[in-house]
Formats: structure tokens, C-alpha cells, sequence
């Protein structure tokens, strides 16, 4: 989907060729799903060129994720905007989980998976650590302002600072321009990544949604440069 990938294994016996499997499963998912990619299965839908009846098993599993998700979160998360489906908001997370699964058939107990910022952290890094993430700062995107350790966690992102205003709350069809940037921390990367966006387009409220919400911890940060953050979140917190 045009997002950069990273895979880093900290077990002394890693393989590449393990690496070039899970390249190879991302580059499966892509086809499917890219937006971006006319042949995809998600463009032809888009298109009319693939009915319902005819979708494929991956498919009809996603968009049932998709459903889901709208209704755990009130319709804050919604895959229909002006006609098209694009399910790319549960789609990342999801391939980063099954990727992450398919180190650990293999073997591996400690390892990181990447996608423009959307985590899967297992096990420790190779210093025998948790996992170090940053947070950027979204009015300085070359300064880190937190950074979180995590083991066997899921962090994902969502934000505005990068990308404009490309967030859309499916409540009132506007732009979701209420903070800036919002990170959660989940027991894996599909529970973050599925509840970051809708969260962020609840705007301030947000954090207050993902409080109520067991097994996640958020951190926003405001336009008016305040962070705000969830009881647990504290308890990753390393100072920097």
C-alpha cells in the first residue's frame, strides 16, 4: 500500500528467508486490498466488476472484521465513503498480526514487524529488553517526545500531521480536525490499529472511549499542543 516496511528479528538463529515469507504474505495482502492498485479485488469490488457472491474468502472475512468494528465503536469506524469500500483502516493491522504469526510458527520468540509506524512488538529486543517505540512530536516530526516499552504489545498511530486532514469522522462527513495525534496501545497490533482511527476521529472524547475500553491505553495529543492520556498508559512510559 505504498508504506514502508520493517521486520526485525533479535533470535540469534533468524533466517532470511523467513523475512522474504512474511515480505511475500504483505505483498499477497497488498494485491487484494491496495486502494491504490487497479487489478486488486478491493478496486474491481469498487467497480462493480466483482459482486458479493464472488468475493473471495479474504475478503469476506475483512469486511466482516470491518463490520464488526463499526458496531463496537458506535459507527465511528466506517469503510464506506462516497460509494467505495476501503477497508485499508483494518486492513494494516490485520496483515502486521498474521505476519507476526507466521514468525512464531516458525519459531521465533522475539521480533518487531513494521508498517509506516504500526507495531508488533513480541518478546525482547536484542539487548534482552521490551521494545523501545517513540512517539513523534507532531509539531516537530524529527523529535521523539515519549517513548513507550512494550513487549507482546501492538502499538499503532493515527494522525493528522503527515498527511493533512485525510481522517474523516463518518458522523458528520467532515474531516476529523479535533487533535492532532493519537496512539494506542493494544494486546496486539489488530485491536490497536482497528480502535486508532475511530478513536481519533472522536476527537477529544476519544480517550475517554479507549479508558472504558479493556486491554487498550491511548495517548493524544491536541492541537493545542496538550497530551492526554489514558490511566494505564503510564506504565510504559520510559523517560527520555
Amino acid at each position: 500500500m505504498g508504506m514502508p516496511v520493517v521486520v526485525e528479528i533479535a533470535d540469534k538463529f533468524a533466517d532470511v528467508k523467513d523475512v522474504d515469507d512474511v515480505f511475500e504474505y504483505l505483498r499477497a495482502i497488498d494485491e487484494r486490498f491496495s486502494t491504490y492498485k487497479e487489478l486488486s479485488e478491493i478496486s474491481r469490488i469498487n467497480r462493480g466488476e466483482i459482486l458479493p457472491d464472488q468475493y473471495s474468502v479474504e475478503m469476506k472475512n475483512i469486511l466482516s472484521l470491518c463490520e464488526k468494528t463499526k458496531q463496537e465503536t458506535e459507527g465511528f469506524f466506517d469503510i464506506n465513503f462516497n460509494g467505495k469500500l476501503d477497508p485499508s483502516g483494518l486492513v494494516k493491522g490485520f496483515a502486521i498480526n498474521e505476519a507476526s504469526k507466521l514468525l512464531t510458527a516458525k519459531g521465533y520468540k522475539n521480533f518487531y514487524v513494521e508498517i509506516a509506524g504500526d507495531v508488533q512488538t513480541v518478546g525482547l529486543n536484542s539487548d534482552n529488553q521490551p521494545w523501545a517505540i517513540g512517539i513523534r512530536n507532531p509539531f516537530n516530526e524529527k523529535e521523539v517526545i515519549k517513548i513507550i516499552n512494550v513487549s507482546n504489545r501492538g502499538v499503532a498511530t493515527s494522525g493528522t500531521y503527515i498527511r493533512g486532514n485525510h481522517i474523516i469522522n463518518p458522523i458528520t462527513k467532515k474531516p476529523a480536525t479535533e487533535i492532532i495525534s493519537l496512539t494506542v496501545i493494544g494486546p496486539d497490533i489488530y485491536e490497536a490499529d482497528r480502535f486508532a482511527t475511530p478513536a481519533f476521529a472522536m476527537g477529544l472524547s476519544g480517550i475517554d472511549w479507549l479508558e472504558n475500553r479493556v486491554g487498550l491505553e491511548g495517548y493524544l495529543i491536541s492541537h493545542d499542543k496538550h497530551a492526554i492520556f489514558t490511566t494505564g498508559f503510564s506504565q510504559y512510559l520510559k523517560n527520555i
